[in-house]
């Protein structure tokens, strides 16, 4: 939730990472902050508004299976205004859709990895 844009320009160790590590029983998968990175990155086109941004990001292959899992409304939606902020602290604007991913994910154990489920605890 608190992602500056420093955390997002890894673009080097993140663009490695191969959308098909995304999988619940993979030992090896990206965290959900490579993912956001990987996907925010696929949306930068200098001359894009946010909403063109957003929308580009979620087409990224790298977020495919949190879209299309149980929480996918809510993973958009969190997303999608994460990328959109504005706020001083990129994020911080968006609480709300984060807690319902949070709550989303809480309710959905089974649908996620364990080192997602790791990260959520973290997040407490």
């Amino acid at each position: 939730m608190g992602l500056s844009h420093s955390d997002v320009s890894y673009n080097d160790e993140v663009t490695n990472a191969s959308p098909s590590k995304v999988t619940k029983n993979s030992s090896s998968s990206p965290s959900i902050e490579d993912l956001i990175a990987e996907a925010t990155a696929n949306g930068e086109e200098e001359n894009e508004s946010l909403d063109q941004k957003a929308q580009r990001a979620l087409e990224c292959p790298c977020v495919a299976d949190l879209r299309k899992g149980p929480c996918g409304s809510q993973f958009s939606e969190a997303f999608v205004c994460f990328i959109k902020s504005t706020a001083d602290e990129k994020g911080s604007d968006c609480v709300n859709p984060f807690v319902a991913l949070q709550n989303c994910i809480r309710a959905h154990p089974d649908a996620f990895s364990k080192d997602v489920l790791e990260e959520e605890e973290f997040y407490d």
